[in-house]
């Protein structure tokens, strides 16, 4: 049997982490065993994930399957963008230029702070009395 041609790339954002495989196909995606539209209902969503194949012209071109915890929906959307630059390099090289340049290979550090002892929040205070 011939072996299936794939690419994987690990994508995260926030707490959340995407797991995501590219296999030749008609453009069909799946989400945690669901389509797309079901799993991310909001367009923003599905327009930030979709992003590099679209700046690579490889829309359509690859059946892409995502496994993602973690985090909420944007979390999950900024992963599954992460996962899919990452595949997208596996597949081709070339394309590094064009996804580095729209900042599509970095990760996204930022993360809630935590909240620290003897305050309400992470930043903010107690209101203060002078007496």
């Amino acid at each position: 049997m011939a072996q299936l041609e794939q690419y994987y790339g690990t994508g995260r954002r926030k707490t959340a982490v995407a797991r995501v495989w590219l296999r030749p196909g008609a453009g069909q995606i799946t989400v945690n065993g669901r389509p797309v539209e079901v799993h991310f209902p909001r367009f923003a969503g599905r327009a930030a994930m979709l992003q590099p194949l679209q700046l690579t012209e490889t829309e359509g071109k690859f059946d892409v399957t995502v496994n993602v915890c973690g985090g909420g929906e944007n979390g999950q959307a900024g992963a599954v963008r992460h996962g899919i630059s990452r595949a997208l390099l596996q597949f081709d090289a070339e394309t590094r230029g064009a996804l580095k340049k729209a900042g599509l290979l970095t990760r996204d550090s930022r993360a809630k702070e935590r909240k620290k002892y003897g305050q309400p929040g992470a930043r903010k205070r107690y209101q203060f009395s002078k007496r």
